[in-house]
């Protein structure tokens, strides 16, 4: 599944479509998402889940 934000400059993002992901693939996809927005990893949890 490709996931696209569409602010400027666009991110793209691949997420596997699987039942369940692996640990290192979630821990990839949450640094990619927080080096796009510039944040580290902690702080996009807590910006998602509060």
């Amino acid at each position: 599944m490709r996931l696209s934000d569409q602010a400027t400059p666009q991110h793209h993002i691949t997420v596997p479509a699987h039942e369940s992901l692996k640990v290192g693939t979630l821990a990839s996809i949450l640094g990619d998402v927080g080096a796009h927005l510039k944040i580290d990893r902690d702080e996009l949890l807590r910006r998602l889940f509060g």
